[in-house]
């Protein structure tokens, strides 16, 4: 990782403390995948994160599909949140 380098990391309010929500594991992973991508900018040959950032981006894709599926307005109101695009879904 870029030493000294500011990464910024999305706070979670106390009524979304909950492990198990979906909003709370969106979060997490995107903290993770910001993470990984300013690793890779020092360290551009480091396969395997990058297999690792690959099943985080899926884990996150699936979670927000269900999500926009069961409950729209928690799914809009999370992509502003998180400032990420919102998902093709089929």
């Amino acid at each position: 990782m870029i030493k000294n380098a500011f990464i910024p990391v999305i706070s979670q309010k106390k009524e979304e403390e909950n492990p198990g929500s979906v909003e709370f594991q969106v979060i997490n992973f995107t903290n993770k995948i910001r993470r990984l991508t300013s690793h890779f900018e020092l360290h551009r040959k480091d396969y395997l994160s990058q297999r690792g950032l690959r099943k985080i981006l899926g884990k996150r894709q699936r979670l927000l599909a269900y999500l926009a599926k069961k409950n729209r307005l928690r799914y809009k109101k999370l992509i502003n949140q998180l400032d990420i695009r919102e998902s093709k879904i089929r």
